[in-house]
């Protein structure tokens, strides 16, 4: 089934309806909400102590922090919710998981931020880029030197400092240090594979790693990894499960992080800007290397090569040198390659779950997940 034809919520994040309910994603939100809000507010504290001039740094990762559909927290908690022993009197409470799972949001705000630099995005979740941003703050205060140095500078450290913070909220959650000590491996993995992972996004840009696989090998490290599998992984750490349980963690997680990924790379070009907040010329713009760029390319003619050798990565681009990149991407059928790939993986996600030993409760809420995280409108 295509992204076409998939039924859609009506709603601004393009969840499916019932996932709100399976999934208990309402509360979910809610309490990541509120621990990132205290958390937050606690450290923009600290920053006015040291100078009234940091005010600025912590709300941008405020900002940044404040948007999103909170997938990665709730694979997470429910990563958690499928293995944990409820009678167990040692295990961790409910609230501190939530604070815990929390920080992942963190880790996904330093991704954001870095990201956009690296790919010169002019806009995130319908503001602006946080270089963008503090390059017109300088600009507007009349400061000395180059306003876009400036702002990637600062975007630079913006996105070092939610890093340091996520640890910092994860550490303070209120698991206990058991807990914490299991999570740890995961949780040092998760950030050196999608630091590495955006090592080689960058590399993929540059030439490196082509074709369909290099496109692939890059979404498993920059996006698939840290989405769902290490969220999974994480929480079934939290709930003291085995090695068994990771490797169950891990047969649904890659394939639907991948799933997720490439969905949200047909957003980024087909995608409605009013629903994904950004414009839909902007990846073909910064030249994003996806897998639906790979196949078309692998796929087209001369002509097709030279159109987008002359539209991808151009911020010059035009309307219409970029509608004609997606006819092409249309045509050539990359783009139905991609959603038939969407669909695979979803499924054997969605098997791998059916199929595996997880609480009732946790089997409807991650099935929902998945098909809420492949088939959303932004």
């Amino acid at each position: 089934m295509t992204a076409g034809t998939q039924q859609r919520d009506s709603s601004a994040d393009g969840l499916l309806a019932p996932v709100l309910e399976a999934a208990d994603l309402g509360r979910l939100r809610g309490a990541v909400e509120t621990a990132l809000r205290s958390f937050l507010t606690e450290q923009r504290e600290t920053l006015a102590n040291m100078a009234a001039e940091l005010v600025p740094v912590a709300d941008e990762v405020a900002a940044v922090a404040g948007g999103g559909k909170r997938l990665r927290p709730a694979f997470a908690y429910w990563g958690w919710r499928a293995f944990v022993d409820s009678e167990d009197p040692a295990a961790e409470a409910d609230d501190a998981v939530l604070r815990a799972v929390a920080a992942l949001e963190l880790v996904h705000s330093s991704a954001l931020v870095h990201d956009d630099v690296m790919d010169a995005a002019v806009t995130r979740r319908g503001r602006a880029a946080t270089h963008v941003g503090f390059a017109d703050r300088h600009d507007g205060d009349s400061l000395d030197g180059d306003p876009a140095t400036f702002g990637v500078g600062a975007a630079i450290l913006v996105g070092d400092l939610a890093l340091v913070w996520s640890d910092e909220l994860l550490r303070r959650s209120g698991i206990s240090a058991g807990a914490l000590a299991r999570a740890r491996p995961v949780w040092d993995t998760m950030r050196t594979e999608v630091t590495a992972g955006q090592y080689l996004d960058l590399l993929r840009a540059a030439g490196g790693l082509p074709g369909p696989a290099g496109a692939l090998a890059v979404a498993r490290y920059k996006s698939a990894g840290y989405t769902v599998q290490r969220p999974l992984q994480l929480g079934a750490s939290l709930a003291a499960a085995g090695p068994e349980a990771l490797e169950v963690c891990t047969a649904i997680g890659l394939p639907l992080g991948e799933a997720f990924q490439l969905r949200d790379d047909v957003l980024g070009v087909f995608g409605d800007p009013a629903v994904t907040g950004k414009s839909a010329d902007d990846d073909l713009r910064e030249g994003k290397r996806t897998l639906l760029v790979a196949l078309t390319e692998e796929a087209t003619d001369g002509d097709g090569r030279a159109l987008l050798a002359g539209a991808l990565g151009n911020s010059a681009a035009d309307g219409d040198q970029l509608d004609e990149v997606r006819s092409l991407m249309t045509r050539t059928g990359a783009l139905d390659r991609v959603e038939e790939r969407i669909a695979a993986q979803t499924r054997a996600a969605r098997r791998a779950i059916a199929d595996a030993p997880l609480a009732a409760d946790a089997c409807r809420a991650l099935d929902a997940l998945a098909v809420a995280a492949t088939s959303r409108a932004a």
